[in-house]
């Protein structure tokens, strides 16, 4: 068979990701991939430290990111992407700021990371208030929510599922529950932030923005949204808000959101024992704020 006539492959452009050790969801980073980029990715080493405070610091230091990158140079990506939240958002805005510059030092090319990508995304999307969702436990969540304070966005609800470990096995139906609990009315939020980029997300959003009639935005999908937009070329993705202009509505109509999926309902924050007292401590239980 003569497949000289083919001429390819097509010529392919390059995103270079860096990843936590324990992150899961390499497929669904490539469902926002146009055909003619590919994904590079690289996994910072392994400590063994459950998802928190203190991981997020790990994986994110200067040193780790840099020898990352610099397992990338020799493919050459076009730009650098660090794929973890937590990890991103756990030093503020200045230290977010300060990895993109250590990312970029050891690989030579622009990089951007999750944390950085969320709020590129609220300007995008002209988001003043955001509710969040997330899989943390209170300590992390809440670092979370100073991270977008310091933005100048204000957090208008927040539903945590207080998880430790394996957050990539969380279906679906959990994600779309906390997402209730977070946005309770129409009109409650701008936008609505789904955090951490072990949590699957991308078949859950269209249902949600049609449901909640607010963008709903991902940390997996921000991350890929940045990274492509500095190749100067769009993500893909069914009809999202943020990917496809087209998909932006306006303020949500007054009335009922859809009835919550069957499952656990957390207590609020305020009323769980000595979280109002010690807002370090680690509550390992799903509940909002």
């Amino acid at each position: 068979m003569d497949i000289s006539f083919l001429g390819g492959p097509a010529p392919q452009r390059g995103v270079g990701v860096v990843a936590p050790f324990d992150f899961a969801l390499d497929r669904e980073l490539w469902r926002w991939v146009p055909d003619d980029v590919s994904l590079h990715m690289t996994r910072t080493p392994f400590v063994p430290v459950e998802v928190s405070l203190d991981l997020a610091r790990m994986v994110s230091e200067h040193e780790t990111l840099g020898e990352a990158v610099r397992t990338l140079n020799a493919i050459a990506p076009e730009v650098i992407a660090y794929a973890c939240t937590s990890g991103s958002f756990v030093g503020g805005i200045a230290g977010e700021r300060a990895m993109c510059e250590a990312m970029t030092w050891a690989g030579a090319v622009p990089s951007v990371t999750t944390s950085g990508a969320l709020l590129d995304a609220l300007a995008e999307l002209g988001v003043r208030r955001v509710a969040l969702v997330t899989p943390y436990t209170v300590s992390v969540t809440r670092a979370l929510e100073a991270y977008v304070a310091e933005a100048g966005v204000t957090v208008t609800g927040c539903a945590f599922m207080g998880l430790t470990r394996h957050i990539w096995k969380v279906p679906y139906r959990d994600v779309a529950d906390m997402a209730r609990q977070a946005v309770p009315s129409p009109g409650s939020a701008d936008a609505l932030f789904i955090s951490c980029t072990n949590l699957p997300t991308y078949d859950v959003i269209p249902q949600l923005e049609a449901e909640l009639r607010i963008p709903v935005i991902s940390a997996n999908q921000v991350t890929m949204w940045a990274a492509l937009r500095r190749l100067g070329t769009p993500a893909v993705g069914p009809y999202q808000a943020l990917t496809d202009p087209s998909a932006r509505v306006g303020p949500a109509v007054p009335g009922p959101v859809g009835p919550a999926v069957a499952g656990p309902v957390g207590p609020a924050v305020a009323d769980m024992p000595g979280v109002g007292d010690a807002p370090d401590t680690e509550q390992q239980q799903e509940g909002w704020t």
